[in-house]
């Protein structure tokens, strides 16, 4: 061990690289936006079908160790009990995998699938409302959830069942790449990770700064601006730099039973002031078309129709979830100290999309009662190329709109804050050589900061194709990394009796 808990030469090397990718979107906006754009197109052609069986395969693999032998092994002391309670352990797990976009998307997506329907339907016909209200939800449902928690499986069990104090992408490789891990290989893969985050970051936050802005605006009349959104991702910078400083413990751990006390409070006001009757019907009948059709949503890539539904939705989605996945895994495993690997799989496969469905179910479906009673035009926002202004319309028709939009934008905030504080600890974690507690204060402090950049320069150059291209392009080497992830706990399994 050194001196120095930082490794210095990997914390530079990620600096380095942030700097230099943000600097050139902010002195060649016009040229990245054209190159991300075509880049987008090329690889969701030449790659979805990869994104896709990836999805798959993790929710079976993780379904296949939860009840095999192996899901009974506790992540700590035979005898030790949880270090947080359910409903923390909960609350910190969904706030940090899912964020503010859940607010955007849960309201919102409906309407781009009632324009644009999937499976060959018509625009606007009842099947075509049927499944827009249904899409959203498997976007978000068991199989998104299933790529957040399979990174967690090795990581975890190195963490606490082996006693390693170190939450590396790469440390979790070991069993597979052996010696290679503390060379430049390992250094890569960590190295990439964290490049993945950032990028992801920005694509997260690119899309709900605009939201928050459009919220803001609706209760002070300020006009939405460029240096509007700057100002609202400063104030979220600062509020999950607060908490990410504060530590593990008494801010990420407050924040997410927060977050989780008022969404609750928000949802049970829409589902009492809303259509409560439609929004159970519609709601019962979107899982039932789910569940009646899992296995076709996980692999209808419209090979024949070439409709594009599938790359542009349901690919995205999956690049998403795979570029955070590490992140979210690594996160996972930290907070799961005494439970089992079992109790860990289901636990995240299931209240994850349960707190995800719960806003398609309320606000979303809320948001197609007010389209379909004729009430709001949400469909004219998003052709207007303003869904952000829909999303903040649709919850200022609620009664006392001004005081609902104000919360709505509050909880947002703080969903982004409950998300990028665990993104910048698990960062600051990466970049130090070993994590016994809580990564270095100044260290969590400062990678809290650098995780605004990305969105700052994405916000500059460009629309939701350019996030979506960020996002794709980076998750075709996670892919890779979470095949390395499953074999590294398959091996560990086996070795589980012997030295690793």
């Amino acid at each position: 061990m050194k001196n120095t808990v930082i490794d210095w030469h990997f914390f530079i090397a990620a600096l380095l690289f942030l700097t230099i990718v943000c600097g050139a979107i902010f002195l060649f906006p016009d040229t990245l936006y054209v190159w991300f754009d075509t880049i987008r197109i090329q690889i969701n052609e030449a790659m979805g079908i990869v994104f896709l069986w990836a999805g798959m395969s993790a929710l079976l693999f993780l379904l296949w160790v939860a009840f095999s032998s192996y899901g009974k092994i506790k992540l700590g002391r035979k005898q030790e009990t949880p270090a947080f309670s359910s409903l923390s352990w909960i609350a910190m797990i969904f706030c940090a995998g899912i964020g503010s976009g859940i607010m955007y998307w849960g309201t919102i997506e409906w309407g781009f699938h009632m324009i644009d329907p999937p499976l060959g339907l018509a625009p606007n016909t009842a099947s075509a409302i049927e499944w827009s209200a249904a899409y959203g939800m498997f976007h978000h449902g068991p199989t998104a959830w299933a790529i957040y928690t399979l990174p967690a499986l090795p990581i975890a069990y190195i963490y606490h069942v082996k006693g390693q104090p170190i939450l590396k992408i790469s440390e979790a490789c070991r069993p597979m790449l052996h010696h290679y891990t503390d060379t430049w290989v390992g250094k890569g893969i960590d190295l990439f990770f964290v490049l993945g985050l950032l990028g992801a970051s920005g694509t997260t936050l690119g899309i709900s700064v605009p939201m928050m802005t459009s919220g803001i605006s609706k209760v002070t009349g300020i006009n939405e601006s460029f240096q509007m959104n700057v100002m609202i991702l400063m104030v979220c910078s600062l509020l999950f730099a607060g908490s990410v400083y504060v530590g593990l413990e008494k801010g990420i751990k407050t924040l997410s039973n927060l977050n989780l006390y008022l969404i609750l409070l928000f949802l049970s006001l829409i589902f009492i002031l809303g259509p409560t009757v439609f929004i159970m019907e519609v709601s019962t009948n979107s899982i039932g078309l789910i569940a009646n059709n899992f296995f076709r949503l996980n692999t209808w890539i419209d090979p024949i129709g070439k409709s594009g539904f599938p790359e542009k939705w349901t690919v995205f989605y999956w690049a998403w979830w795979i570029v955070y996945a590490p992140s979210i895994g690594l996160f996972i495993a930290k907070v799961s100290r005494g439970r089992t690997i079992q109790q860990m799989i289901l636990g995240t496969i299931v209240f994850g999309p349960l707190g995800c469905w719960l806003f398609f179910c309320i606000i979303g479906n809320y948001g197609l009662f007010l389209q379909l009673s004729h009430v709001l035009n949400v469909s004219s926002f998003i052709q207007e190329g303003v869904p952000h202004q829909a999303i903040i319309s649709i919850i200022y028709t609620l009664p006392l709109g001004g005081v609902m939009v104000a919360l709505f934008t509050l909880l947002s905030m703080i969903f982004t804050a409950t998300t990028y504080d665990t993104s910048s600890y698990i960062i600051a974690a990466v970049a130090q050589r070993s994590v016994n507690r809580d990564p270095e204060r100044w260290n969590r402090l400062f990678w809290a900061i650098a995780l605004s950049l990305p969105p700052a320069a994405l916000l500059f150059i460009g629309n939701l194709s350019t996030l979506q291209a960020v996002t794709i392009v980076i998750a075709i080497p996670s892919c890779f990394i979470l095949v390395l992830l499953s074999l590294s706990f398959l091996k560990l399994m086996q070795q589980r009796n012997y030295p690793v």
